[in-house]
């Protein structure tokens, strides 16, 4: 199976997370605020691709970072965009996100940048107080578009300082995914999952007793979605809103990552899962439950074997929350504007937002509001679970460099969960050092 792509600190392992944490460092150390799209011309302005595209033919460039199963899907899309509006023809080139966020301030730099390039709401502030991304409020004010129409969290965080910088194209939280064979196996309900912490234990002393690890942990991977779920829940955060501190080293994140590792400790995961462990025990009938994002919702459909649900992310803290990511469409600058292209690529993220609903063939929640209500998204009843989660979904702050501090994190999850120090060190000992990163990156960008 192709994974679909790494967002930061939120796919399969942490292997992915180290790969957009480098991306992060790549974009911060070739000068900070003052990065390259400094001399670029102001961004064009105009309705936004409100009125069309009435112009010569044109070849637009759009990079993303959709290299798993979701990149043909996105194909596909582009596909019909383009059946649809002959005039333009639209390059697709997909690159592994951390090699995307390498490349982009360079062909920024040279005047070779894509006109478009599909971005996470966690890379938004980074690109933009970098130049790399121009603002978009001309398509935002074209449409108009407001708040009203997405979510109000994924629409804050398309926005750095007092302008606009991305349209948001889905919404991806966390979810829990639940195998029906082994829930009945082990004389647990297979129709209803569990909502709560209580209630996941419960299965999972089930399975203890008949012999079954129900829940697969990896110190590879617990520390993205799946552990920062639980510290939302508890009222933490990695990062704080105006980027000044962590919140490794604080209680939420504590109790998070111990509880985890107490799930080891205890027998109710094996030692030592590797970081697909969840996925593989899971599509063969090994282990009760999965937590991961809606892009798990195809290869679960294609699995041969499995029965299987989804459903919201039980409340392991107090409070419904859940992580969640987004795929934006963002503008590079460009050297020189092309008119012409400049008004073709704003219609083009104008057409993808109105017509996502075929995005869910990936797993993914539109995020434009009308797409989600109409009668085309209902069919994909999946997927659907997920979206009960939109109004809980939490996304990280926009915060210029935070990826910075990823890597912190990540080896002090290790070591906590490995054994090789105590939980609350391993964590404090990480928030001490990723402080004074957002300390020097305060510094860094203004």
């Amino acid at each position: 199976m192709n994974a679909p792509d790494p967002v930061r600190l939120g796919r399969r392992t942490l292997l992915g997370a180290a790969g957009a944490a480098a991306a992060g460092l790549s974009l911060t150390a070739c000068g900070g605020s003052h990065g390259p799209g400094q001399a670029g011309a102001a961004p064009a302005t105009g309705k936004g691709g409100a009125d069309g595209y009435d112009g010569p033919n044109v070849e637009l460039q759009y990079w993303n970072g959709l290299t798993g199963g979701d990149g043909p899907v996105m194909k596909k899309l582009v596909a019909n965009f383009m059946a649809a509006n002959p005039k333009i023809k639209v390059t697709t080139t997909s690159i592994a996100w951390a090699d995307l966020f390498q490349k982009l301030p360079a062909a920024v730099q040279s005047g070779k940048a894509p006109d478009i390039c599909l971005m996470h709401t966690a890379d938004i502030a980074t690109n933009g107080a970098r130049r790399v991304i121009q603002p978009i409020d001309d398509v935002v004010k074209g449409l108009n578009l407001t708040a009203a129409d997405y979510a109000d969290a994924v629409w804050k965080s398309a926005h750095y300082k007092d302008s606009q910088y991305a349209i948001p194209l889905d919404i991806h939280p966390a979810g829990l995914y639940y195998n029906k064979k082994v829930l009945s196996q082990v004389g647990a309900d297979p129709e209803k999952p569990p909502a709560t912490k209580d209630e996941f234990m419960a299965v999972l002393d089930k399975c203890k007793s008949k012999g079954v690890k129900g829940y697969w942990v990896s110190a590879l991977s617990v520390g993205g979605l799946i552990a920062q779920s639980m510290i939302f829940q508890s009222g933490g955060y990695m990062i704080n809103d105006d980027g000044t501190k962590t919140g490794f080293g604080d209680q939420p994140a504590i109790d998070s990552i111990t509880f985890f590792k107490g799930l080891i400790d205890q027998g109710y995961s094996p030692q030592n899962a590797a970081g697909d462990g969840d996925w593989v025990s899971f599509s063969n009938n090994k282990a009760a439950f999965m937590i991961v994002g809606p892009w798990m919702v195809t290869p679960c459909k294609t699995a041969k074997g499995l029965d299987w649900g989804c459903a919201p992310i039980p409340v392991f803290g107090s409070d419904q929350q859940t992580w969640a990511g987004s795929h934006c469409f963002t503008l590079p600058r460009q050297v020189s504007n092309d008119k012409n292209k400049a008004d073709a690529s704003r219609f083009f993220i104008n057409w993808m937002s109105q017509h996502s609903v075929g995005w869910a063939e990936a797993g993914m929640v539109p995020a434009r509001k009308s797409v989600r209500e109409s009668a085309d998204f209902a069919k994909y009843t999946e997927v659907k679970q997920f979206e009960k989660m939109i109004d809980w979904a939490h996304f990280p702050p926009n915060v210029p460099g935070m990826s910075d501090t990823d890597p912190e994190w990540s080896k002090a999850v290790s070591l906590a969960m490995t054994g090789k120090k105590p939980v609350d060190q391993a964590l404090r000992d990480a928030a001490q050092k990723g402080d004074q990163i957002l300390t020097s990156n305060k510094k860094k960008y203004g």
